[in-house]
């Protein structure tokens, strides 16, 4: 039996297909394969779907669906609603136009064959795309992004090589990479506290009536400083035995029974919950909970992380536990927190469809749409089809990876980049154009 998960993160679609044939070639030879799967083309290559839902979360955990695809597609589950068409992420009215860019001139990074490429800026959604290995990552995130860095005064790692930059930088105050690391090195850090809304919430508490008469100020409900933390475990909620000979052991601390406060603390509460009860709960429920207590300020930081789709997390997972594609979208939900800043920013980001459903592709696009209509400019490398064919731009590298890829091959809208013959990418826009 082989199980994988998600293998056709970062793949092409072309690579996909390929994909599909390794699959299918082990099943043939009398195995059993089992695929945890976002992908439209693997779903329908099954013999056999098991459809998990209905949403995330608390809401979800259940089989709403099972059978062969003919049978999915007649069940009313989100997944089936998207393959069989009755829901799906639509093509913009119109594809934006853009004023301002910049030039890279002779990018000659790694493969890349000495091109000149145009990137738009302010109000337009840009695509990088290609096969896996063709250069995007390259032009993007080592000659792009340093450059770019460098001319607005920033520092970090030395740009690839490339020939010059030109283009209206006065437009653009700062530029961010938003990549899938880790949103924090610690098991402290957790959505909340990245977004900002966890000093609201400690406020919220100290001013209970009961934290009031017991002197409590808003460090007391932190999990981080001496006060109202457990000392045993110091606010972790685990305690690690090291052991001599062997891997260290990690224990529930006995203290706290792993809800990180001391028990005088929790006896404060709010409507009924207290700060664990609280930290335990998902952003949709956090948000209905305080929504009904009236409390619009906690509820406008919480709402961007529902807004990108992580509505299913808790308050205060650890951000250890959190993918690559979760701390991405955190990282963008706390860009929305800032909402319209006078510094319009370059936003670039890597990849941010990894492990994502039909359904949350349509919330990261409306968090795009939402950055470029506050004046921002976006980069996306990409290989999902359903978000390319919405961008108002694409660069296309290729035609193929390594050696055979580091080429201009098409540039332009998804309509004109669909007309290219020696593009990989183009056929498959065309199809989500059809």
């Amino acid at each position: 039996m082989y199980i994988l998960d998600e293998p056709s993160i970062g793949l092409h679609p072309r690579d996909t297909a390929r994909l599909i044939k390794v699959l299918k070639n082990l099943r043939n030879l009398g195995n059993t394969v089992i695929v945890v799967e976002h992908d439209e083309e693997i779903m329908q290559a099954a013999d056999m779907i098991i459809d998990i839902g209905p949403e995330a979360g608390t809401h979800g955990g259940e089989v709403v669906a099972a059978g062969t695809l003919k049978e999915i597609l007649k069940s009313t589950s989100l997944t089936a609603r998207y393959l069989n068409g009755s829901l799906e992420i639509p093509l913009p009215k119109k594809r934006r136009k853009y004023k301002h860019y910049i030039d890279i001139k002779g990018a000659r990074q790694n493969n890349l064959k000495n091109i000149d490429v145009r990137f738009p800026l302010g109000g337009v959604l840009t695509m990088v795309t290609g096969v896996s290995g063709s250069g995007k990552s390259t032009l993007v995130k080592q000659i792009l992004y340093p450059a770019i860095l460098k001319k607005l005064g920033g520092y970090g790692k030395k740009a690839g090589q490339f020939t010059s930059i030109y283009g209206k930088f006065e437009n653009i105050k700062t530029v961010e990479f938003v990549d899938q690391n880790p949103i924090g090195r610690s098991s402290r850090s957790n959505p909340v506290t990245y977004i900002k809304a966890y000093d609201d919430i400690r406020n919220l508490y100290a001013d209970q009536k009961v934290a009031k008469i017991r002197n409590y100020k808003p460090k007391h409900f932190s999990f981080n400083v001496e006060g109202g933390r457990c000392e045993t475990c110091k606010g972790d909620g685990e305690v690690t035995i090291e052991m001599q000979f062997m891997a260290d052991v990690t224990l529930t601390c006995e203290t706290c029974n792993g809800k990180r406060f001391k028990k005088d603390v929790l006896e404060v509460q709010f409507r009924e919950k207290n700060i664990d009860d609280l930290l335990n709960m998902t952003i949709d429920d956090a948000i209905a909970f305080f929504e009904e207590a009236e409390i619009s300020k906690i509820t406008r930081k919480l709402k961007p992380l529902q807004d990108v789709g992580l509505g299913y997390v808790t308050l205060g997972q650890s951000s250890s536990t959190l993918s690559g594609g979760e701390a991405q979208r955190i990282k963008l939900a706390s860009f929305l927190v800032k909402g319209t800043t006078a510094d319009k920013t370059l936003f670039i980001f890597d990849e941010p469809t990894t492990g994502l459903h039909f359904h949350d592709v349509n919330k990261l696009l409306d968090s795009f749409n939402a950055l470029i209509e506050k004046g921002h400019s976006v980069i996306v490398i990409e290989h999902n089809m359903d978000l390319v064919k919405c961008a108002d731009y694409i660069i296309d590298l290729g035609p193929d990876g390594g050696m055979n890829g580091g080429y201009l091959t098409a540039a332009g809208t998804p309509e004109e980049v669909a007309q290219i013959k020696k593009s990989i990418t183009a056929p498959h826009i065309a199809e989500k154009l059809a």
